[in-house]
């Protein structure tokens, strides 16, 4: 699994972080945060049912269940009260507020460590969002690693189990340690709805027990889990601009868009690299229809049929980032820099695989540091614009 991070940042690229996975002890039982006594917070909603459970409807309609969830809850939470971020979360006891800041500053360093483009980008928040950011940041990367870590090979369902109901508990105001308190913290403050969060564990099960995807209709599903949830997760932290005359709908909407469109770019970036591991995330069906099978890709040859298959695959994906730019214009325009650099950057993978004449097999795509440091500035000139003339800069 090669998930998105916070729209932007994806955990394969980086070194993995053992160190935070001391929540799960080998005898199975769970630790919790005591910082001097438990920590209490009050989500002010409670979870969900998974409304991605209904096989009568097809993917997207399942997941689009999920967007208008989460946006109802945004607008109750508009309706009932403003968002106040300095307000202290009520707790039914003593909290040790200098170890939850320290838990968001840990949450940070971890951030500047391993996204570190990332990391630059979240500095032009404010600093309530900035650090709310950050937490999710470090359950997305934790969660990511359960599958795709050290010690991936010793991950079961029923470990999957218990980190979903460590989930749970932190929504319910129970964190088991200082990275929990500091999204038990986060959750209580902003209008976010626990079902993404369970989705995306839902992602890693898939890990442990599919490698094959029959159809796109399946693949969506899953980039949905891994990384579609991700903007879902923190569109209601970065926030949307006050002058958007967008729906709120229609802006999770785009957040889900651009997760589908990396993890899209991910798993073409990654054939080869997934092949050799057993996994091979392109539709089924489609491969059938273009004449080419698992055989295919498992001997790593570029051919005419190759290179017309991926042409379609690269296609689909850019649509998916065209989508996802009208979201993008209609955030806070303090948080819009980092989402707008992941959506130029990842956008330059699909050109990087068109240079390398679709040899996805034994070249990785990537973008070089010169891109980078050009594409950097013109995304900020975009987030600091909103809907302009320099969109059109971030176009092929």
């Amino acid at each position: 699994m090669s998930g998105v991070l916070l729209w932007v940042v994806c955990p394969k690229e980086n070194a993995s972080f053992s160190s935070l996975f001391s929540f799960i002890p080998r005898n199975g039982m769970q630790r919790r945060f005591k910082p001097g006594s438990r920590l209490k917070f009050s989500t002010g909603f409670s979870a969900v049912r998974n409304a991605v459970a209904n096989p009568s409807i097809s993917s997207e309609e399942r997941v689009y269940e999920v967007v208008l969830r989460q946006a109802a809850l945004v607008r109750e939470q508009k309706r009932d009260r403003a968002l106040d971020l300095k307000k202290p979360v009520e707790t039914d006891g003593m909290v040790n507020w200098d170890l939850l800041n320290g838990a968001y500053d840990r949450c940070g360093e971890v951030c500047a460590e391993y996204a570190k483009t990332f990391y630059l980008g979240t500095l032009l928040m404010t600093p309530e969002r900035r650090r709310a950011v950050w937490a999710i940041y470090v359950w997305c990367r934790r969660t990511d690693e359960l599958v795709d870590g050290p010690n991936a090979s010793h991950m079961s369902p029923k470990a999957l189990d218990r980190w979903e109901q460590r989930l749970i508990d932190l929504f319910e105001g129970h964190p088991y340690d200082m990275y929990d308190a500091a999204l038990s913290d986060t959750v209580a403050k902003y209008p976010v709805d626990v079902q993404p969060f369970k989705d995306m564990i839902e992602g890693m099960r898939l890990d442990l027990r599919k490698s094959r995807y029959n159809s796109f209709d399946e693949l969506y599903l899953y980039c949905y889990y891994v990384a579609g949830t991700v903007g879902l997760m923190s569109v209601p932290v970065m926030g949307i601009s006050p002058d958007s005359k967008a729906s709120t709908e229609s802006v999770y909407n785009a957040a889900l868009a651009l997760g589908i469109a990396n993890q899209l770019t991910n798993i073409l970036r990654d054939v080869g690299e997934d092949a050799r591991r057993g996994r091979i995330y392109l539709p089924q069906d489609e491969l059938e229809r273009a004449g080419l099978s698992d055989d295919d890709i498992l001997r790593g040859k570029v051919t005419d049929k190759w290179r017309s298959f991926m042409k379609g695959q690269i296609k689909r994906a850019r649509m998916f980032f065209d989508e996802a730019e009208k979201g993008v214009r209609e955030l806070n325009s303090a948080s819009r820099w980092p989402v707008w650099a992941s959506l130029m950057l990842y956008r330059q993978i699909l050109d990087a695989i068109e240079a390398n004449d679709y040899n996805n097999f034994t070249k990785r795509a990537y973008v070089g540091k010169l891109k980078k440091l050009v594409s950097l500035p013109i995304a900020y000139g975009s987030a600091l614009m909103g809907p302009s003339k320099l969109t059109q800069l971030v176009r092929r």
